[in-house]
This record gives C-alpha cells, sequence and structure tokens, in this order.
C-alpha cells in the first residue's frame, strides 16, 4: 500500500469551479431566525462549497455580519427575505419549491434517509435556543433530525444546517 499523497493548492484549484456560481436556485439555505452573525459567515462558506444560496432576513445587523463572515473575498449569492419569513416561506412554496426544516418533531426523519434534493429546496434554520417557530413549522414539508449520541440537545445552526446542505447536494 503506497503512502497518501496531499494534493497541491494548484491541483485543487483545477479540479473546482473557475469562479462563483450565479444563483442556480438549486439549493437554498435559510436561517430565518438568526441570532449569532458568526453563524451566517459559516453557512455562506458552505454555500460557496455546494453551489446554494443564502436567504436571511433584512435586519439591521445582518449585511455587517455577513461582510465580516465572508472570508472568501467574492461575492456570494444571498438573498435578502423582507418582511415575514412565513409569508417568504408561502412565496417559496407556490414557485414550486420543496421546503425542508431542520427540527426535532414527532414526524422528522433522520438526516440519512433524507433524499438528494431533486427540485429547488429551501432548508429552514430556526435558531439555537428556540428552534424554528410554530408559523415556521406549519409551512415544512418535511423536518430533518440529525440524531446524536452525545449529552448535548442540538448542533451550532450554521453546523447543522451545514450537514443538511451537503446531504440535499448530494456530496455524502
Amino acid at each position: 500500500m503506497s503512502a497518501a499523497r496531499a494534493r497541491t493548492p494548484a491541483e485543487i484549484r483545477r479540479q473546482r469551479r473557475t469562479r462563483a456560481h450565479t444563483c442556480w436556485n438549486h439549493l437554498v439555505v435559510a436561517p430565518l431566525w438568526p441570532k449569532h452573525g458568526v453563524n451566517l459567515g459559516t453557512l455562506l462558506r458552505t454555500c460557496d462549497a455546494v453551489g446554494a444560496c443564502l436567504a436571511v432576513p433584512r435586519w439591521p445587523w445582518i449585511p455587517e455580519a455577513l461582510e465580516r463572515g465572508n472570508t472568501l473575498r467574492h461575492r456570494t449569492c444571498v438573498h435578502w427575505v423582507d418582511g415575514r419569513p412565513d409569508r417568504w416561506l408561502d412565496r417559496q412554496r407556490r414557485g414550486g419549491s420543496s421546503i425542508v426544516g431542520v427540527e426535532l418533531t414527532d414526524e422528522s426523519i433522520r438526516l440519512a434517509d433524507l433524499p438528494v434534493a431533486r427540485k429547488r429546496t429551501v432548508i429552514v434554520l430556526g435558531n439555537e435556543g428556540s428552534g424554528i417557530p410554530p408559523e415556521g413549522l406549519e409551512r415544512l414539508d418535511v423536518a430533518v433530525e440529525i440524531p446524536m449520541v452525545g449529552t448535548g440537545h442540538s448542533l451550532n445552526v450554521a453546523v447543522a444546517g451545514s450537514l443538511v446542505l451537503y446531504k440535499l447536494a448530494g456530496l455524502c
């Protein structure tokens, strides 16, 4: 068995997109009730990695959080949610999107059982404190549970969103 060789940065660059994607509208991760700006920066990185977009409410502190968190040094695909998140989700559904929420419910399916997204899909994220509020839960087509064996009750919202994005993108 030969020793593993790490690929060089030049080899990695040749295998990836030459520039940031334009809005494909296939996967959109939507932390619609964010509490911490650092999570938005992490989600921006994951969106770039899987070719997804980020949808965030137009709250006064969010543009600065996105600017600070965008370590990619290029523009990323961000959709601004004006008004109430529940109405935005209704518009997404009317437009043909599937609405997937990351939340522990009685009907949640395990992350391993979540199929790859075959149509435009919005991944709804709540926040670490209270999760997805009732008006968001009512609009989900499916809720996804990320099994845990540790003592914590939930994962950081950026980590949970990243895991679901990779699964829906078919990259894991």
